[in-house]
């Protein structure tokens, strides 16, 4: 009922209702109705009395829907203005709202060229990058990394007087150069000729060279960008080529006499975790030996943080068949860290605990189709490395009231159920097999979906229904087809006469 009286049947929607609403956003009015508005049913005087915050963000709520309607190039042609002063409004929500649109407009081929001959919008979204509230400038961020997703979107970013801008946001404080950072490293993310348009401007080399520098701190939140650059294949590329992964293997080797390497360090072996991941763990491991042996001293450490991102980066490490066979080549080192590793699980702290837990579900999966001989014998030796007796350390986890620690148990049972060995295991533990199908004790959803995925992955195994047998097998099938939320009907019986 907001101002329909004023709409153009012509238009696509009734946009005079957007202009009306949007220049009681801009305005500050106390009332989305104007004086002369023939919208003044008792419905809009009651308006007057609500709060100004409280109209702007009933506002934003009608406009989100009213916008959803309209297409993105009747928007940017006819709303230019609006969403202009959108962007310049006190209330964060309507920048926000105003950034969302821009988004939309983007990913409209036909509206582009609208977007982009608006030098004037794009530069108020690249202000909003300074803005105190994150949520603004994360906004900020997104937007433009949308419309860097274009050609001409890169071209207007990176080849104009866009670029200035850019610089002169991020001398606004330390914390904003971060966010352009952010924004660098995801546009480049999107292909090889994002990239080269992010390393023409300079701004990943001042990255890579603030990582580089002397100010400890700044190396940990620069690692960080980095290690997301080098989730793409042009992002590792670029990185070997300019020599930073060398740097960052000689910087973590000279930490040994760095007082001051517990800030950065963490994050550097983190890099290189990931980096195996995505590449070649046995090639990164080989090249850079300085990576393995900084993780299992970290992993020996007495120091919890550093114990926790060297469990963290041994599952990383170990969430494929190569890199298993990486830490299998250390032999009882790494069979000896997996006993301290266990006791972790049981003794640490929760937060340590969990990570632990985490850690050895991903050492210990294997899928159906990589289970050679070998590669079974060494998940099972890794299992029973873990504690002299592993089954039940990670059964009295599961039945500790912490859904966490509940649930994070259950997984580890989940990444050995397909596996021969675990089968004859778990059916020779008394009562392992009746815990499975209990429903009583999963007091929570999380719990109960835990529990489901274990027992479907026992029951999609080809050998558990010869290692179970067909009573257990039967059981199992008919918790499966149940589902994880199943509750068995009470019966009762009633009595004449009973009151």
């Amino acid at each position: 009922q907001l101002c329909c009286s004023h709409a153009n049947p012509r238009d696509p929607f009734p946009a005079w209702c957007f202009l009306h609403v949007a220049n009681s956003l801009q305005s500050g009015s106390r009332s989305i109705a104007g004086p002369k508005s023939r919208c003044s049913s008792p419905q809009g005087l009651a308006f007057l009395s609500v709060p100004r915050r409280e109209q702007v963000s009933a506002c934003v709520s009608i406009l989100e829907r009213l916008l959803q309607a309209l297409d993105p190039l009747y928007v940017i042609q006819s709303l230019r203005e609006e969403l202009h002063k959108g962007l310049f409004h006190p209330d964060d929500s309507v920048k926000i709202l105003a950034m969302s649109q821009v988004g939309r407009i983007v990913e409209d081929s036909a509206a582009v060229p609208e977007i982009l001959h608006s030098p004037e919008l794009l530069q108020q979204i690249i202000n909003c990058i300074g803005e105190e509230k994150i949520a603004v400038a994360k906004e900020a961020i997104k937007s433009l990394s949308r419309i860097a997703q274009r050609q001409e979107g890169l071209e207007a970013l990176f080849g104009g007087s866009l670029l200035g801008d850019l610089r002169r946001v991020m001398a606004t404080s330390d914390i904003v150069r971060y966010r352009v950072y952010e924004l660098i490293v995801e546009i480049s993310s999107v292909s090889a000729e994002s990239l080269n348009y992010c390393a023409s401007s300079g701004l990943i080399s001042e990255l890579i060279g603030e990582l580089t520098g002397e100010d400890v701190l700044v190396r940990a939140t620069c690692i960080e960008m980095v290690t997301a650059l080098a989730h793409s294949p042009q992002g590792r590329q670029y990185l070997a080529q300019q020599g930073v992964i060398d740097r960052i293997s000689n910087i973590i080797l000279g930490a040994q006499s760095d007082p001051f390497s517990s800030f950065y360090l963490p994050g550097f072996v983190k890099f290189f975790g990931n980096l195996a991941v995505v590449d070649s763990p046995q090639q990164i491991c080989e090249r850079y030996p300085v990576f393995m042996e900084k993780v299992f001293e970290m992993a020996e450490s007495q120091d919890p943080t550093m114990i926790g991102v060297a469990v963290d980066t041994l599952g990383i490490l170990g969430s494929n068949v190569e890199g298993k066979q990486v830490l299998q080549k250390t032999r009882s080192r790494f069979q000896n860290l997996l006993s301290k590793i266990g006791h972790q699980a049981k003794n640490a702290p929760t937060e340590l605990r969990l990570r632990c837990l985490d850690a050895i579900s991903s050492l210990l999966y294997l899928p159906p189709d990589q289970q050679t001989e070998d590669l079974l014998r060494m998940t099972e030796s890794w299992f029973t490395s873990l504690s002299s007796q592993p089954l039940e350390l990670f059964r009295s986890i599961s039945t500790q009231p912490f859904p966490d620690l509940h649930c994070g148990a259950l997984r580890v049972f989940t990444a050995i159920a397909n596996q021969p060995w675990a089968q004859k295991l778990m059916l020779s533990s008394p009562g392992f097999v009746e815990y499975v199908v209990d429903r009583s004790v999963e007091p929570d959803k999380a719990s109960k979906d835990a529990k489901y995925e274990l027992v479907k992955a026992l029951v999609n195994s080809k050998t558990i229904a010869e290692i179970f047998g067909n009573q257990y097998y039967l059981r199992l099938r008919a918790y499966l087809l149940e589902g994880p939320y199943y509750v068995q009907a009470a019966s009762t019986t009633a009595v004449e006469g009973a009151e």
